[in-house]
């Protein structure tokens, strides 16, 4: 099988301080796989070097046949690779639906606003809602539906449910289960290993910006011991 996303010998630094060390990994379209990692191993610089934000790497990067890692960061964006950062940076000012339709499509096959208050019954109801009073759960589930919006055929979520309520947390786990029978694809960053356990399809662990481990779903009592030394879970 041909990957979707293919990530080679990926290294990056910021400054002079070198981050990641030969990442390598892949992801099949349709997949739902997830980094595990503790706080600082390089999970996050991960999708940022993918997305091209972080800029000093080298390596090898492929998604959808397009070689990203010397393009641009707009054109990264409209090659339907969408990213949601822990911060979500919802526009404060601007409503739900404003937020919604900020960003441009980049592909045929994006969600209709109707299909995304479908997805999420929380935004409908606050959709006339500046970004500052909505609670970090609709934030989260307003940056992730801002994404869908646009066709995107990945998703790199880093760290979603972070410092979220556990209602709100299920609440993103369905989504991401709705979005997978659609044959949608998901990068997730997690240090929330009982949510991911729900979700992925395969994991990798990273410690100290080196994949050490990865695994399919099904050999994840088998690895457990594994990851209580690593995680500490």
């Amino acid at each position: 099988m041909t990957a979707l996303l293919d990530v080679r010998d990926l290294n990056a630094w910021y400054g002079e301080s070198h981050v990641l060390h030969g990442i390598t990994m892949h992801v099949n379209e349709g997949e739902t796989v997830c980094i595990l990692g503790r706080n600082g191993m390089g999970k996050t610089t991960t999708l940022r070097a993918i997305m091209g934000i972080v800029r000093k790497r080298n390596g090898a990067i492929a998604f959808a046949g397009h070689d990203l890692t010397r393009m641009p960061l707009h054109r990264v964006a409209r090659t339907g690779l969408g990213f949601v950062p822990e911060e979500r940076g919802i526009f404060a000012t601007l409503s739900v639906d404003e937020n919604l339709m900020l960003p441009p499509v980049v592909a045929p096959g994006g969600m209709t606003l109707d299909e995304i208050f479908s997805l999420f019954p929380n935004l409908r109801e606050r959709r006339n809602s500046p970004g500052t009073k909505l609670s970090g759960g609709e934030q989260q589930m307003l940056a992730m539906a801002r994404i869908l919006r646009t066709g995107a055929r990945c998703l790199l979520l880093d760290e979603p449910t972070e410092g979220l309520a556990p209602v709100i947390i299920d609440a993103i786990g369905a989504v991401l289960r709705e979005l997978k029978s659609r044959g949608m694809t998901v990068v997730l960053v997690e240090q929330n290993f009982r949510f991911a356990s729900r979700v992925a399809d395969r994991f990798y662990v990273m410690d100290h910006g080196v994949m050490m481990h990865e695994f399919p779903v099904d050999e994840l009592d088998a690895r457990m011991p594994m990851l209580h030394e690593t995680l500490g879970v």
